[in-house]
């Protein structure tokens, strides 16, 4: 055997011994891919039915909120139409107010002033007196 021969021999033994090692590596790889796509199957099992349970739970929470969306927008109007009746009818009572309150306060002293009149008429006094009041206190 010479020189060529015997280098061209352990070459070809190194490049099996070199194929070897990467055909262990390589079924190694595929032992582990196999597990991983079992893994990734189980995985699956046990997530679709919690995926399903929260689409299903999104879609209830988006119902509840256009149901609470729904109810606050009616519920915006009758406070507008609230706050209108309100507002309303502070208008109308400040406006009998302000129409009947001299008329009522006149005639009350009318009344207060027939009565005491009567009173002195047929002659019984009641110690109440007439007061003058400045007229610079009555404004104030």
């Amino acid at each position: 055997m010479t020189a060529g021969d015997l280098a061209v021999t352990l070459a070809a033994v190194l490049c099996a011994i070199g194929f070897a090692a990467l055909i262990v590596v390589l079924v190694r790889v595929l032992d582990t891919l196999r597990s991983l796509r079992a893994e990734v199957a189980s995985l699956r099992d046990e997530t679709r039915p919690l995926i399903a349970e929260m689409q299903a739970s999104t879609q209830h929470a988006r119902d509840t909120m256009e149901t609470a969306r729904s109810d606050l927008e009616r519920f915006d109007r009758v406070l507008g139409s609230a706050e209108a009746i309100s507002d309303a009818v502070e208008g109308s009572g400040r406006v009998a107010r302000t129409a009947l309150s001299a008329p009522v306060i006149k005639l009350a002293g009318l009344a207060t002033g027939t009565s005491r009149a009567v009173r002195r008429m047929r002659g019984r006094h009641t110690g109440a007196q007439v007061v003058h009041v400045p007229e610079a206190r009555r404004r104030a």
